[in-house]
C-alpha cells in the first residue's frame, strides 16, 4: 500500500514496516513533570496524544511492529554521554531528583511512557542514552532480524529525539515517514522547521504525512 505524503507518495508494506514511537514519557508530558519544571507549556505535547494512539491502535490491529523509546540513563549515569551531563538547564539536570523523581533515570516514575501510549507484550521498548534511538542500542540489529525496512515515526520532541532517529535511520538505509500531527515540539518554530528538512530535497530525510493519511492507506489497502 501506500500513503500520500510529502514530498510524493510513500510506498510500504504492513509486514516490513514499524510504527516508532518516540519518547512520550510522563516526565515531558504530563503536567508537573520535567518538562513543565522548565518552563514548557506541555498542552503543545499532550495534544498529539490522541492522533497517535489512534494511530497505535490501528497498526496494532493491522498486525505490524510497534517500538517504544525512552529517553533513559543507568542510575549511575554510567552510560550518559559526557556532553549531556554538563549541558540542559541549570535548574535540574539529568539524575537530579525532579518531581517525578529523579530526571531521566530507568525504574522512575517520569520516566514511565504515559498510559494512553503504553507499550503491550510483543512490543519492543529500547531505552536510550542518547537523542538518536540507533546510538548504544541494539534497535538497527532487531530491526533487520526482523525484515524491518521502513519505519513510521511519532514522538517528541521533533527537533530533537525524532529527527535525530530519523537521520540516523536515513542512514542505515530505512525509508521513513513521520506524521506531522503525531509529533510536536515546545517550540512550535522548531517543529515547523524540522518538518521542512526532513522532507526537502526530495525526501533527503524521508517523508511527512498527516495521521488520516495512514489510517486511510490502512482501512483501504490498495
Amino acid at each position: 500500500m501506500q500513503i500520500e505524503a510529502a514530498p510524493f507518495p510513500y510506498p510500504f508494506d504492513v509486514s516490513k514496516t514499524a510504527f516508532v514511537i518516540i519518547d512520550m514519557q510522563r516526565d515531558f508530558i504530563e503536567p508537573g513533570g520535567f518538562g513543565e519544571t522548565l518552563g514548557n507549556d506541555v498542552k503543545l505535547l499532550e495534544a498529539i496524544v490522541p492522533a497517535t494512539q489512534a494511530v497505535l491502535e490501528a497498526w496494532r490491529q493491522a498486525g505490524g511492529l510497534v517500538v517504544h523509546t525512552r529517553e533513559a540513563h543507568q542510575p549511575d549515569l554510567s552510560d550518559c554521554p559526557p556532553a549531556k551531563l554538563g549541558r540542559g538547564n541549570p535548574k535540574l539536570r539529568i539524575g537530579d531528583q525532579g518531581p517525578m523523581g529523579r530526571i531521566l533515570i530507568k525504574g522512575e516514575p517520569g520516566n514511565q511512557i504515559i498510559d494512553a501510549l503504553a507499550p503491550i507484550d510483543g512490543e519492543l521498548v529500547i531505552d536510550k542514552p542518547g537523542k538518536g534511538a540507533f546510538y548504544a542500542t541494539g534497535l538497527h540489529v532487531t530491526l533487520k532480524e526482523r525484515g524491518i525496512t521502513h519505519l513510521l515515526f511519532a514522538g517528541v520532541t521533533t527537533e530533537v529525539c525524532v529527527q535525530t532517529t530519523m537521520r540516523e535511520a536515513n542512514d542505515r538505509g530505512y525509508d521513513s515517514l513521520l506524521l506531522e500531527d503525531c509529533t510536536e515540539s515546545y517550540f512550535p518554530e522548531f517543529k515547523a522547521a524540522a518538518v521542512e528538512m526532513i522532507r526537502a530535497q526530495g525526501a533527503i530525510v524521508g517523508w511527512t504525512a498527516p495521521s488520516k493519511s495512514l489510517l486511510a492507506a490502512l482501512r483501504n489497502p490498495a
